[in-house]
C-alpha cells in the first residue's frame, strides 16, 4: 500500500507527464488555418451558422493540411508570401504544381473571402471606390449585376471577383475551380464570392443566384475600400 504522501506526489506527476505532448512535444507547421474573426452565425440569415462552420473547419483546412504536406516535398513554399508563390508558379516543381495550385490558391482566395465580409457593415461602397465603380460600370448596382452574373455563369465551381486590371481600371472576372485573380495578371482584387456549392448549397441548395443576391448584405465595404486603395 502506498502512503498518503507518496500517492499524490506519483499522481502530480503522472499530471505533468500527461500535459507533455501537447506543449513539449507540439510542432508548428507552416501554415494554419486563419479565424474568421466574427462567430460563424454572424452572416445569419444571409449565409447560414452550418455553412460557415464547415466551409471554414472542413473545407479550408484541407487546404491547409495539404499545404502542410506539399512543404515537406518543396520547403520554398513556406519561405514566400502566398502571394509571391502564385504569381511565380513556373518556379515551383513541375510534379506538385497544380497541387500548389489548387491548395495554396484555394487559401488565398478563402482568407480573402472570410475578410471580405463582416456582420453589421455599411451598405454600399463610399469615397473613392464608390467613385470609380460609377465610372467603370455606371452604378453600383450595375457592378453587382455583373458580379452576379459572372458568378451565376461560371459553369461548375469557381469564383466570381472584381479587381483592378493590367489597365489600372475597375473589371469583373471569373475564375474556375479554385485559381486565384493573380493567375490572370490583375494588378489588385477588391472584393470575390464563392460559388462553389459548398458554400451555399445547404441552405439556397441550386439556386446560385439568390445566393449571390443575399451575399451582398455581407460584404465588408470598409476593407473592399481599402483593397482598392491600394492598387498599385
Amino acid at each position: 500500500m502506498l502512503d498518503r504522501r507518496r500517492f499524490f506526489a506519483l499522481t502530480a506527476a503522472g499530471a505533468a507527464v500527461a500535459t507533455l505532448p501537447r506543449m513539449a512535444f507540439a510542432q508548428d507547421k507552416p501554415f494554419s488555418l486563419p479565424p474568421l474573426g466574427y462567430p460563424y452565425e454572424a452572416l445569419e440569415p444571409h449565409i447560414d451558422a452550418q455553412t460557415m462552420n464547415l466551409h471554414h473547419t472542413r473545407h479550408h483546412q484541407a487546404f491547409i493540411t495539404n499545404l502542410n504536406n506539399l512543404v515537406e516535398k518543396w520547403p520554398e513554399l513556406a519561405k514566400g508570401t502566398p502571394d509571391d508563390v502564385l504569381r511565380n508558379l513556373s518556379k515551383a516543381p513541375e510534379a506538385i504544381r497544380t497541387s500548389i495550385q489548387n491548395n495554396l490558391g484555394g487559401h488565398w482566395n478563402h482568407t480573402f473571402f472570410w475578410d471580405i465580409m463582416t456582420p453589421g457593415g455599411a451598405k454600399e461602397p463610399q469615397g473613392e471606390l464608390k467613385d470609380a465603380i460609377d465610372k467603370s460600370f455606371g452604378s453600383v448596382d450595375k457592378m453587382k449585376e455583373r458580379v452576379n452574373q459572372a458568378g451565376a455563369g461560371r459553369f461548375g465551381s469557381g469564383w466570381a471577383w472584381l479587381v483592378v486590371g493590367k489597365d489600372g481600371k475597375l473589371d469583373v472576372i471569373s475564375t474556375p475551380n479554385q485559381d486565384p485573380p493573380h493567375l490572370q495578371g490583375v494588378r489588385s482584387t477588391i472584393l470575390g464570392v464563392d460559388v462553389w456549392e459548398h458554400a451555399y448549397y445547404l441552405k439556397y441548395h441550386n439556386r446560385r443566384p439568390d445566393y449571390l443576391a443575399a451575399w451582398w448584405n455581407t460584404v465588408n465595404w470598409d476593407k473592399a475600400s481599402a483593397n482598392f486603395a491600394k492598387k498599385g
